[in-house]
This record gives C-alpha cells, structure tokens and sequence, in this order.
C-alpha cells in the first residue's frame, strides 16, 4: 500500500462559530501504479486532500501513512524529503520560476537533491526531450506559451524520476487540444508504472483515469472502478 488514509479531518478555526471541516472523516487508500481522479466542485475539499496526500499539509486529526511512513512523526526536513524523492507536483499555474530558464527551472530539484551537475545535465535533458520542449532550454516563461510551460512543468515533475505524480487541475489554463496531450502524458507516464493522482472538477478529465474518487463537503461519496478514456 502506497498510500493509506484513515479517518482524515482538516478543520479550519476548530470549536467556533466560524469551524470549517474541508475534510470530515476521509478514509482513502491507492496502491503502487493506479491512476486515479480525484473529483469534486470548488469548494469541496479536494484541493485540501491533496496538500495532504502530497505533505504540503498536515491533518488535524487522523493518520497518514505514505509508503508505510506516519506523516505526523516527521519533521519538517523529513516531509521535504519525501516532497523532493517520491512526488512530483503538477499545478494549474506551471508554479515556473520567471526569472529562471526552462532548463533552470527543471533543473532547481535535481539541486535540492544534491545531485552532480554532470548527471543533472542529462536528467534535466532527457526530461525535457520526454515531453518535446528541450528546443526551449534557453527560454524563459515568459518567452514560451501556456502548453510549453505545462510541459516545462511536468519535465520538472519527472525529472527525479518520483514514484508518485501529482497534478492539481493540470489542463485548466490549456486549450483543448494541449490538454488532451498533457493528459495522454499522464496515461503514459502510469502505463511506465508510475502512480499518477489527477485533481480535477471536470468529469471529461476524470475519465482518462482508472479510477475516481469523487467528493463533496469533505467527504468521499463515491470511489468506484471505470472504464478509461484512452487518449
């Protein structure tokens, strides 16, 4: 078991009239190499889940076990380790660095991670070459359009190789048809064995997943098995 979340509850101003649950009692497992969406509305807590699931944040009740490890026992060097090896992070947003060049940019965990510039040269190279962006090496964001930097991104997402990847609406600032290739990413990146967790509001993404789990009010009500949307 990968990741095993039992009776999970983030609650905002606790015991006052202004207490808010984002998540109420979420108990929530995935195994090694699933694919899975993560579904519901604004305001429904899955953003909350997943600044959980991927140690931005801490439960105020409840246990989180990533790779057997109990969140709640480490601390803040051992949560940006597990940040750093075993996730990569995909946002809406790129989240790119503007002052820094696609390669830097990509480059900037290989660093955290104390890796030797000659190695972090053919990782950073090999990822950017994997989503079809290594032309733009030398280019800034703001040099690039919105599909390249989501692929900048997701280059910057499996550049340390993790065994987890995290996408938090990863198409919503994309036309359609960029989209749809991020998410063809996604599929194959899962089909290599990587365990991919989509964070979405649109059911039409979540069907590219095997499996969706969907939820509202801080609440999971619904986790079922589907056929996939292969892209």
């Amino acid at each position: 078991m990968l990741i095993d979340i039992r009776g999970v509850y983030k609650i905002y101003n606790e015991d006052t009239d202004a207490e808010v649950r984002a998540l109420d009692g979420v108990n929530l497992r995935i195994d090694r190499g699933e694919f899975v969406a993560v579904v519901g509305q604004s305001g429904s807590g899955k953003s909350t889940l997943m600044n959980i699931l991927g140690c931005l944040d801490i439960p105020t009740r409840g246990t989180y076990l990533i790779d057997g490890e109990d969140v709640k026992e480490l601390d803040d060097v051992q949560l940006s380790h597990i940040r750093n090896k075993q996730i990569g992070f995909i946002f809406q947003g790129y989240n790119l660095i503007q002052a820094l060049t696609a390669y830097e940019n990509v480059e900037l965990p290989l660093i955290y991670q104390n890796i030797s510039p000659f190695k972090r040269r053919d990782m950073v190279m090999d990822a950017m070459e994997r989503v079809g962006v290594a032309d733009r090496y030398k280019h800034h964001p703001s040099e690039m359009s919105g599909g390249q930097q989501q692929r900048v991104a997701i280059a910057r997402a499996i550049a340390t190789r993790p065994p987890i990847i995290m996408a938090d609406e990863p198409t919503g600032a994309l036309d359609s048809r960029t989209g749809q290739e991020v998410l063809h990413f996604l599929q194959e990146l899962n089909k290599e064995g990587s365990t991919v967790i989509l964070i979405t509001h649109d059911n039409g993404i979540a069907a590219t997943a095997r499996r969706c789990v969907r939820i509202s009010d801080g609440r999971i009500i619904e986790d079922k098995e589907q056929e996939v949307d292969w892209l």
